[in-house]
């Protein structure tokens, strides 16, 4: 049942009106208007989020005067009281959130309602994780507000020209050369787009979790059942449904035998690789991840997308160079959170007291 509520808050243009959650009507149609919109911002994302764990939807409408929506996505965790509960756009793991506006982008004075109306939300915690296309508003507003900003880096490949540009000015050419590599090897590459290749997939992302293991002086149990428990094969099955023809699972076979696996996902002009997975044995040799990304983004491009987006990775990892072989450009995605009670921070020491004693080291 959806609430509604005017803001104490009164802009140049009038009292803004809350309604939460918001209606879905509105929310497609911001979705749809947004040039910016992922598809982690869609109702359908927070479907995939609330249908395979214990949340809710908290989404909030904001009504300016003149015609001005604004909606910010949020998730509430079910069963637990109002005031020990997190609002979060997203929840850990279900990626970049963050507010849809139209038409145009957002003045400094809507965005600080935004914030003020966020600040007074009874919950333990609220974040809002941006994409890299945030606005400067949204930060001042934020930083006025007392949010803690945590940055993150996410990669971003342009498609603007078509796929004959991107390869011959945005690739690199350790990425050409390995393209060309695996053309020339057996590898066959078919693509699902009805969740028919999710075992295969879950199959090989098992065989990632024990190469990270070894990688990161992680015991292979504990490791097993920390990565089965952030990404269950049922959220990637609640995915494949939902989004249908939108999720795309690309999998590079060698002799039969399946050895790299991604899952992009698309939503107007961005295309999104969410997952990827492989048996390194079998892919590195023949690049099979050098193929599987070319013709995804290929495909991408053909079917009207404008962005590639290849996720987060850590400043000066392996797999940031990975994709920055292909011509993708770092973006700051910030994540802005206000708790009540330092609890991010008392779970960040403990991790890190943990990873310390293990030897832990981040892949």
């Amino acid at each position: 049942m959806n609430s509604a509520l005017v803001l104490p808050t009164t802009t140049a243009s009038g009292p803004v009106r809350v309604t939460s959650p918001a209606p879905r009507e509105v929310w497609w149609q911001l979705a749809e208007r947004d040039e910016s919109a992922l598809v982690s911002q869609t109702p359908t994302w927070l479907d995939c989020i609330c249908g395979t764990g214990p949340y809710a939807d908290a989404s909030r409408l904001y009504e300016f005067g003149g015609g001005r929506r604004l909606v910010v996505p949020l998730a509430r965790r079910r069963g637990v009281p109002e005031r020990l509960t997190a609002e979060d756009s997203w929840p850990s793991d279900w990626g970049i959130g963050g507010p849809l506006v139209s038409p145009g982008v957002p003045d400094e004075t809507e965005a600080g309602v935004v914030f003020d109306d966020l600040a007074r939300r009874p919950a333990l915690r609220v974040g809002i994780r941006f994409g890299p296309d945030a606005h400067p508003a949204w930060a001042a507003a934020a930083a006025q507000r007392n949010f803690r900003a945590e940055d993150h880096m996410t990669q971003v490949l342009d498609l603007d020209g078509g796929f004959d540009v991107v390869w011959e000015r945005r690739f690199r050419g350790r990425a050409r050369r390995a393209v060309r590599r695996a053309e020339r090897s057996p590898v066959d590459v078919e693509v699902d787009r009805t969740g028919r290749l999710v075992p295969v997939f879950y199959h090989l992302y098992e065989q990632s979790i024990a190469r990270w293991a070894g990688q990161q002086h992680e015991p292979k149990a504990l490791a097993h059942w920390r990565q089965t428990r952030k990404f269950p094969r049922r959220r990637l099955e609640a995915v494949a449904e939902l989004l249908g023809e939108s999720c795309a699972i690309w999998v590079a076979s060698c002799a039969g035998e399946p050895a790299a696996a991604i899952v992009v996902l698309r939503h107007g002009a961005h295309a999104r690789c969410w997952r990827g997975a492989m048996d390194r044995d079998l892919a590195h040799p023949v690049r099979a991840n050098f193929l599987l990304h070319r013709l995804a983004i290929e495909d991408a491009g053909t079917a009207g997308c404008r962005y590639y987006h290849f996720g987060e990775s850590r400043p000066g990892s392996s797999l940031a160079a990975f994709k920055e072989g292909f011509g993708a450009d770092n973006f700051s995605s910030p994540d802005y959170r206000r708790e009540r009670l330092p609890v991010s921070a008392a779970e960040q020491r403990l991790r890190g007291t943990l990873k310390h004693l293990m030897r832990f080291q981040d892949a």
